[in-house]
């Protein structure tokens, strides 16, 4: 059970419904409010943003491992480009929150660096959300956690392993305000990848209450996770699917949202009677789809982020955890600072212990 502005939220309650806005007001702040009063009108309870820029996400670099390869909507482009187009505006989230606060919803975001939890901790944000692709970056893990304030993580791509590192990261800190959301890190996902069974073994696995963080269009999976006891639903969305943007074609509309909402609300009172395709429930997994396989490269590694000579020291300077995910993963990051180069690595290389001495 967690508690965000005096409302508990796990076993028990109504679901806690959260509007993901991503990228979707394109750039325009105008738009940005626009959506979330849309989002108040479908019934969503939180207004949920992200917290970045390109320069706290990645570098700017053209190399072989910075650019998007085939089997994401993103093909082509690189990582800077992407994030470029994708950010929130730190500037337009002071506004953001007030408007949502106004509404009587709660905003909160997703952080991706010790800089963005440090800025929201200024804003004093009500809780956190881990996406995914960080549930392997332990020391941010870590950082939120240290905050006190509620974490629901997304768990796609997840092995067993990480995400008992990742809850465990949260723990360490003295933090019990946990709630995991299944999800399955494709865009947009399939409903028969979905395998909400694992639903029921991650609860006592992970002891703590079990979300959904849903990308399929449509309500299937999402009221086949209501019927489990899904005490938290995430969804992206967006004015309209035809608005140019990397998360339009993932998202609902807003009367496809409060369709949704009034599902779910209408299935809580009688679990029982929601009628879904079973192939949504799937088998308990925590292997990683096709589609997720492709996304992997999202995750977050050890980078050089500039020109390091041979015997040069490693320092929080030279070196950072950034996507892709082709280097040391992140919980290496104090293993490694203090140590020597073995070998001059040039900016833009993923960090493995054969470049260390």
């Amino acid at each position: 059970m967690i508690e965000i502005n005096g409302r508990k939220i796990g076993e028990g309650t109504p679901a806690y419904i959260i509007a993901e806005m991503s990228a979707n007001h394109g750039k325009d702040e105008a738009k940005a409010i626009e959506i979330i009063h849309a989002m108040k009108e479908s019934g969503a309870d939180c207004v949920k943003i992200q917290t970045y820029t390109p320069d706290t996400m990645t570098i700017d670099c053209d190399n072989e491992y910075f650019r998007i390869g085939k089997g994401t909507i993103w093909e082509g482009k690189t990582l800077y480009e992407l994030y470029g187009e994708a950010y929130t505006p730190w500037e337009w989230h002071p506004k953001l929150m007030q408007t949502a606060n106004e509404l009587g919803m709660d905003l909160f975001s997703t952080p991706f660096d010790a800089t963005s939890v440090d800025f929201l901790e200024e804003l004093n944000v009500p809780a956190y959300k881990i996406a995914s692709f960080e549930l392997t970056d332990i020391p941010l893990i870590k950082k939120v956690a240290a905050t006190g304030k509620p974490v629901i993580m997304s768990t796609g791509m997840g092995s067993r392993e990480e995400i008992t590192d990742a809850v465990k990261a949260v723990r360490a800190e003295g933090n019990s305000q946990l709630i995991l959301l299944k999800c399955t890190s494709a865009y947009p996902a399939l409903p028969e990848d979905a395998d909400l069974n694992t639903i029921a073994d991650m609860k006592p696995r992970f002891s703590c209450d079990i979300g959904l963080s849903d990308h399929t269009i449509g309500n299937e999976v999402v009221m086949g996770a209501v019927s489990l006891g899904a005490c938290v639903i995430e969804k992206h969305f967006c004015m309209s699917r035809n608005d140019p943007g990397p998360d339009s074609a993932f998202s609902l509309e807003p009367q496809e949202f409060k369709v949704m909402v009034d599902a779910v609300r209408e299935g809580e009172k009688n679990p029982n009677d929601i009628e879904v395709d079973k192939k949504v429930f799937g088998t308990v997994s925590y292997e990683r789809s096709e589609k997720e396989e492709a996304c992997i490269a999202f995750r977050r590694s050890l980078f050089a982020v500039e020109d390091i000579q041979n015997g040069e020291m490693l320092t929080h300077k030279n070196v950072r955890v950034i996507r892709p995910s082709n280097g040391l993963p992140p919980k290496h990051l104090d293993d490694v600072i203090g140590l020597k180069a073995a070998q001059s690595i040039s900016r833009g290389t993923p960090l493995s212990w054969d470049l260390i001495d």
